[in-house]
């Protein structure tokens, strides 16, 4: 194997192709790291988002009015506001609030940095994925929901058993490209230093004095990334389409 990584030195030798990270064991750690850190944000923030939709949409049709007062505004704050500046707003704003003081007498966040790249970023995806639920949920037929409720289904079972799973398949497309968008805005949280693939590429290039190779390598590993997510989310909606109902 070790012949194998020593092929790449050679390569920047003879060609200047400076790729480090298959070459130096210290880097390739480096990077392999960034890129797990990555994979753990986007499924995180993936589960978490999809979740703040399928429960903000349910309350979306709650009979209080303030609880679709604070659902309205909710999506008005995160559609509306640049992710960056709400990663900002979360980490320096709520965070500096949030701190503990230490042994040595200095305040310590209690927060780290990557569960406010996780809450930042759910929250951004989740109010987008609001709005589709909530359009999915107007495309089922009222009959159908009228049936549910003939049946003796209560306003709660409705939803999760009968509506959501046809709202989920209309919905589908449309989420697919949201959870697309979310898996590459998770570059943003390099602005607070989170160890992600764009932070610790940052570093290699810093280090090895290779930013065009690097740039390319990290283009390449967020398109596979991305067309990988695509691929598994088609099949999916592929998986899971019910004939004559929806798209």
């Amino acid at each position: 194997m070790q012949s194998f990584w020593d092929w790449f030195r050679a390569l920047n030798e003879a060609s200047g192709i400076n790729l480090t990270i298959l070459y130096d064991s210290f880097d390739r750690r480096r990077f392999v790291s960034g890129f797990l850190m990555t994979l753990r944000l986007a499924a995180i923030c993936i589960v978490a988002s999809v979740l703040i939709g399928v429960v903000g949409a349910w309350l979306q049709g709650s009979r209080l009015r303030i609880t679709r007062s604070v659902v309205h505004w909710y999506i008005q704050f995160f559609r509306n506001t640049p992710p960056l500046v709400q990663i900002y707003f979360f980490y320096f704003g709520i965070g500096s609030l949030l701190t503990a003081t230490s042994a040595s007498g200095t305040a310590v966040p209690i927060v780290s940095n990557v569960v406010w790249a996780i809450v930042s970023l759910s929250f951004f995806a989740g109010a987008f994925n609001v709005e589709i639920f909530r359009s999915g949920i107007e495309a089922v037929p009222k009959t159908t929901i009228e049936a549910a409720e003939s049946l003796g289904f209560s306003r709660t079972r409705t939803y999760l058993f009968i509506v959501l799973p046809l709202a989920f398949r209309i919905s589908l497309p449309a989420l697919n490209n949201n959870l697309v968008n979310l898996v590459k805005t998770t570059t943003l949280a390099y602005a607070i230093a989170v160890p992600e693939m764009l932070y610790v590429s940052s570093q290699i290039w810093s280090d090895a004095l290779n930013v065009p190779v690097m740039m390319n390598v990290l283009l390449l590993s967020y398109f596979l990334l991305v067309g990988f997510l695509v691929w598994v989310m088609h099949r999916w909606e592929r998986a899971i389409k019910v004939p004559g109902f929806g798209t």
